[in-house]
């Protein structure tokens, strides 16, 4: 997985990008029988798109390691689903009425003959039991020894410029498991490396944001500088601060007191509670009491070089400080992953459902639907159900490329943003005017054009797309019931007849340009490590921000949870709950002017002036009503009132 963070420095995602994806997750991937293969049930999916006949370069060989996850399907996989259905939507009478995790795990969960059948198909094969949790039980082995137990040839694949192994045929189990097994992970090997423990790296390079400022939107205009969109234009804000942001979101009175908020990211940061405590000490945000920001974190972290550890610190930091600066009073548990690989992120995911230990989850990471594998997005959406059932919701970030055609090549939609059973949240530009006045926000896209030499226009105005909320069409998930009647058709069928998921499903701030003010220990020229501030966006802003607002939501029904909200958010839909965003709300063109240093640290090296456009999002369009920008709207004054239980 890639973080969706987007750092100021550049106004677009600093995203590492990382290689096991997954994908579409409402798939529901069901066992069947294999005709030719009597005896045995497919497992779908787990034969990957790119293992094509054309790429086969022959069998892998038999003493060749393999590292494998069968996942377990449980006592009743349909009845999971349909439960987790049922008591996340308003109009059923099962809604709210959530099973603990024992309860969750007993109904639903793998039984003790279910797990001691599977360790003995997959020991009868040869291979060695590595671990075994309430969702899987892993192995190691030769590949000799899973293609005995999986039924299918492992063969090398060129992929790209590189070769790995896969799965010549789909897997399979035996057909007397009676459906035990969900699906089976890892034997399809692109790109895993081997695994060892390291030690986290310090924290980045030292990046700060170059004025002139803006206090609020409008607050300092650019004088000196050209025209656009027919007038002067206002320097870009300094980094919008939790104050601004809770009046812009209606938030009232209330905290989050009392509602438990997971974040989930790769590693962590070694200064988290140093800069968190320091930053809402500098911004007039409640101090943490005690045991309010706490971390649940793995025994050791691998690939840290792969996956750009230190990157993620930041991601970390921007989700806590975000989330306390609009939620003051929620309690923050903070879940790192060992790595940025699916296991690892699958297994921070699975703590949070089997333990409970939060009802709203923000999670700023995710890849494009191109890179998913069906096997993994079943292992995901069970452990969303699971949640669900529990009255655990999950937020997930859209993405901060738009419809992903600049970076990609091809018009997709990010995941696990995609999964029928998250809520996606995509982005806005943002302007809070004086007094912490909402003024409005446009669809967040950006189009970036530099100052001319002799500083009197804007080369190629408006200029090149740089960065945008992620949205758009799924390719391979059905369009979820609760988006009939909401998602315009148009929309719903661009790629399928019988219609598909459409993201993202709510909206907040997201632009670096109208962004955050986030503070973070980082590591200066000289050495040192010292706290220092700077501006940030990207959807991964947007998610925790909304994670705080469901905060806000959860203490205004009384603390019970909100759990899945997507019914609940779309059946509010045309309400006074949303600001209704559109990408030009003054019909006249907006736009900011920006300076940045050019070695990201001090004017020694220069600087260089941009004008920044809004509301351009690639092929993207905000619009009046539903859109793939920002979904149903933005929180107004109203949404948060709008939970309260009567």
């Amino acid at each position: 997985m890639r973080s969706n963070r987007a750092k100021a420095r550049a106004g677009v995602s600093l995203a590492a990008t990382l290689p096991l994806l997954t994908g579409a997750l409402a798939l529901g991937i069901p066992a069947a029988h294999a005709a030719d293969n009597p005896g045995r049930a497919s497992l779908a999916g787990t034969k990957p798109a790119w293992a094509t006949a054309k790429a086969d370069k022959g069998a892998a060989s038999n003493s060749a390691q393999v590292s494998a996850r069968v996942y377990l399907a449980g006592r009743d996989a349909a009845g999971l689903a349909a439960y987790a259905k049922a008591v996340s939507d308003p109009s059923s009478p099962l809604y709210g009425k959530y099973l603990n995790a024992k309860q969750t795990q007993a109904r639903f969960g793998a039984t003790k003959a279910q797990v001691s059948a599977v360790k003995s198909w997959l020991k009868s094969a040869g291979l060695t039991v590595t671990a075994v949790t309430q969702h899987y039980v892993a192995v190691t082995g030769d590949v000799a020894a899973a293609e005995k137990a999986f039924g299918t040839q492992l063969h090398n694949y060129a992929k790209g410029s590189k070769t790995y192994r896969a799965p010549s045929k789909t897997a399979s189990a035996p057909e007397a498991l009676k459906g035990a097994v969900l699906t089976v992970t890892g034997l399809d090997n692109a790109p895993h490396k081997a695994s060892h423990h390291d030690q986290l790296p310090p924290p980045d390079a030292v990046f700060k944001n170059s004025g002139p400022f803006s206090s609020y939107f409008g607050s300092n205009t650019a004088t000196t500088l050209p025209d656009a969109y027919g007038t002067k234009i206002p320097y870009a804000v300094q980094g919008y601060t939790g104050k601004q942001l809770r009046a812009a979101y209606g938030a009232g009175t209330y905290t989050g007191k009392g509602v438990r908020i997971a974040i989930t990211d790769a590693y962590a940061s070694p200064t988290i509670a140093f800069d968190a405590a320091s930053y809402a000490n500098k911004h007039g945000d409640a101090a943490y009491t005690t045991s309010q920001l706490r971390q649940v974190l793995p025994d050791g972290y691998t690939k840290t070089k792969e996956c750009g550890a230190a990157g993620w610190y930041g991601e970390e930091t921007l989700d806590v400080e975000a989330v306390h600066a609009v939620a003051p009073a929620a309690n923050i548990t903070y879940v790192g992953a060992a790595s940025c690989y699916d296991d690892d992120l699958l297994d921070s995911l699975g703590k949070i459902v089997d333990n409970h230990l939060a009802d709203i989850v923000s999670n700023s990471w995710g890849d494009i639907e191109a890179n998913q594998t069906p096997d993994l997005a079943a292992a995901y959406d069970q452990v969303f159900q699971f949640g669900a059932v529990q009255g655990i919701g999950f937020y997930f970030s859209s993405g901060d490329n738009g419809d992903e055609v600049a970076n990609t090549g091809t018009k997709q939609v990010d995941t696990p943003a995609n999964s029928a059973w998250v809520t996606a949240v995509g982005g806005t530009s943002l302007a809070v005017g004086k007094g912490d006045k909402y003024l409005w926000e446009t669809g967040w896209g950006t189009e970036k054009a530099a100052l001319s030499a002799d500083g009197k226009s804007w080369v190629n105005f408006p200029g090149a797309f740089t960065s945008g909320a992620g949205g758009g069409t799924s390719k391979t998930v059905p369009q979820p019931y609760y988006q009939k009647g909401v998602v315009p058709n148009a929309l719903a069928t661009a790629n399928n007849a019988a219609g598909n998921r459409v993201v993202p499903d709510i909206a907040a701030i997201a632009d670096p340009n109208t962004g955050f003010l986030v503070g973070q220990t980082q590591t200066f020229p000289d050495g040192s490590q010292q706290y220092s501030e700077y501006r940030i966006g990207g959807t991964s802003l947007a998610a925790p921000v909304i994670a705080a607002v469901q905060a806000l939501a959860q203490q205004a029904q009384g603390g019970k949870a909100i759990g899945f909200a997507n019914p609940a958010i779309y059946a509010k839909y045309g309400s006074k709950s949303f600001h209704d965003v559109t990408d030009n709300p003054t019909g006249s063109g907006l736009a900011v002017a920006r300076v940045d240093f050019v070695n990201g640290l001090d004017a020694s090296g220069g600087l260089n002036t941009s004008v920044r456009s809004l509301g351009k999002d690639s092929s993207l369009k905000a619009v009046k009503g539903y859109d793939d920008v920002t979904g149903v709207g933005s929180p107004a004054p109203g949404y948060v009132d709008s939970w309260r239980r009567p």
